[in-house]
């Protein structure tokens, strides 16, 4: 297990909604952000995918909320295994969010898998994709995922 992966953000004016704090759609975009600067700085930069014939593929977003977010806070987005596949076609992954306090802002659990471009299903990810996601912090939570492939 390698060191948890984080990408860093400022709430900016955009991002904020009517009640002056971040936007729920926003910790959607940011853990999206999060999740492809991990594949690219494994090698999987977001071009490569059409070209390798898989990309990644969303299910489930579940969001949880903690602390407000407001316009120009600084904020860590962190990238942790919350699941896997045996054959790694399906994942679960979790972001979190914390102020430049470290104080704990907000979670993202997502659930989803690789989809072969071709098939138009879930498929099995390279090894070095394999590798990398296998790479990542575990979560307390972590859990074997049920394969979607059928053998």
């Amino acid at each position: 297990m390698g060191p948890r992966f984080e990408k860093l953000f400022e709430a900016g004016w955009r991002h904020v909604d009517p009640n002056g704090h971040v936007a729920n759609m926003v910790y959607l975009e940011y853990a999206v952000d999060t999740r492809i600067a991990f594949f690219a700085s494994q090698g999987f930069p977001p071009g490569d995918f059409g070209r390798l014939g898989f990309g990644p593929v969303i299910k489930s977003d579940f969001v949880e909320y903690f602390r407000e977010v407001k316009m120009l806070d600084k904020i860590s987005v962190t990238m942790e295994n919350g699941g896997v596949s045996p054959d790694s076609s399906r994942f679960r992954v979790v972001n979190n969010f914390y102020m430049h306090d470290g104080t704990h802002a907000a979670r993202v659990t997502s659930v989803g898998g690789w989809l072969g471009l071709k098939e138009r299903k879930l498929v099995e990810p390279p090894e070095k994709l394999k590798d990398a996601w296998n790479q990542l912090v575990k979560t307390e939570d972590f859990e074997e995922l049920r394969s979607s492939i059928k053998r």
